[in-house]
């Protein structure tokens, strides 16, 4: 049997499902399919890469169709936690099942009872209270924002609550205690929110623009991941993009953060450049935040196809000795109705440059299977949750 893989780096590519699941029509989702519907719209998807990969053997998509030899070992994997937001596919990707989705307020906004007794212990005034993009809702309330002190709470498709203030009217330190007030009042039942978020902005009316000291006040996952595996056998984990927010930190060992799918896949490769043992772990949140929620299905698959473009550089600077995950953590299917994130199948790619050929792996039951097979590569314990494909990946591989 081959040796262990030295570094593992796992793409999250942010919404990017590929079919509804069988219980679908329990979250209003049934006939939803991501990929395969921003694939129609826009009379097919240039993605040669991760067709060679084997994207188009999971399941036929227009312009992926499936090949002969993919590179890599591919399957799709269902989704076991009762949700479909970012935090319950993450924290399921690293061996939890978060049984008690958590709540969001997309149609009607946040409880008049919470809001009341919000603004009884920060001492300001609410306004907006919906659902809203966070640029939109800035140029809507800004200007009454500052005239007034009233802080701007809206939320999304996602479990959070955001706080918009103008650094001027009020200061950070104030914000981000007023955000901590906010995570004491919604860290339990009934509200059950993921995260709150500290959006500031400056600048004045028409032209305001939000400033790189946002700060995520997320929950700690309810029990150790395979990430709190890892840090505690001495491994490294790296994460890029949300991935600390996403985790509160637990289990990271260096946190990197990012300004696009773009950017992203910049420092992924530069970590490529570093001699670590562990993971290399990069949430590309641009497909969900810019494109699905929005319901733009062509902008959608302009940034799959510029994501396929990059791949390249990443296989290029892969060891014999590294393994490439490529999934998804939900759907978000930008032609299906309303704004939420859709029930769905994610895609399942793994490659090194070891392998001699690709394989299928199927259906995995659980997200959770990622999780696993990383805990088994580096013999550190096993989560709750998830099977190890660890040997059927081993299998593959050239004697290195």
């Amino acid at each position: 049997m081959s040796q262990a893989f030295k570094r593992i780096f796992l793409i999250v590519m942010d919404s990017v499902g590929i079919g509804a699941m069988p219980d679908a029509d329990q979250f209003g989702d049934k006939g939803a399919h991501t990929l395969g519907h921003i694939a129609e719209h826009r009379g097919g998807l240039n993605m040669p890469h991760m067709q060679k990969l084997g994207l188009g053997n999971i399941e036929p998509v227009k312009g992926i169709p499936p090949v002969e030899k993919p590179l890599a070992a591919y399957g799709r994997m269902q989704e076991a936690s009762a949700g479909k937001d970012t935090m319950t596919g993450h924290w399921e990707i690293m061996g939890l099942r978060v049984e008690v989705p958590f709540r969001t307020f997309t149609e009607t906004g946040f409880p008049a009872e919470l809001i009341r007794e919000f603004e009884r212990r920060v001492g300001r005034k609410v306004i907006g209270n919906k659902a809203a993009s966070g640029t939109e809702i800035i140029k809507e309330l800004g200007e009454e924002h500052m005239r007034t002190g009233h802080l701007i709470v809206y939320t999304s498709a996602d479990s959070v609550f955001q706080i918009a203030a103008h650094e001027e009217v009020v200061p950070l330190e104030e914000l981000y205690q007023i955000c901590e007030v906010a995570r004491e009042l919604t860290k339990d039942e009934p509200y059950m929110l993921g995260r709150v978020i500290a959006r500031p902005f400056i600048g004045e009316p028409g032209a305001f623009q939000r400033t790189a000291n946002r700060r995520d006040y997320a929950l700690k996952p309810f029990g150790p991941t395979v990430m709190n595996y890892l840090q505690e056998a001495g491994y490294d984990v790296i994460a890029l993009g949300k991935i600390s927010d996403i985790y509160d930190n637990e289990g990271v060992t260096k946190a990197i953060k990012t300004k696009s799918n773009m950017d992203g896949m910049d420092q992924l490769l530069s970590t490529q450049m570093e001699d670590f043992q562990g993971i290399s772990f990069l949430n590309l949140v641009d497909f969900d935040a810019l494109y699905g929620h929005r319901r733009d299905p062509e902008g959608y698959g302009q940034a799959l196809e510029a994501f396929d473009a990059r791949l390249p550089e990443v296989m290029e600077r892969l060891k014999e000795s590294d393994l490439l995950i490529i999934t998804a953590d939900h759907g978000n299917d930008p032609t299906h109705h309303g704004t939420d994130h859709t029930r769905e199948y994610v895609p399942l790619l793994c490659y090194s440059p070891s392998f001699e050929q690709g394989t299928n792996l199927g259906l995995r039951e659980t997200f959770a299977d990622v999780g696993a097979t990383i805990a088994d590569n580096f013999k550190v314990r096993q989560p709750e949750h998830g099977t190890s494909f660890l040997d059927d990946l081993l299998h593959l591989r050239r004697e290195i």
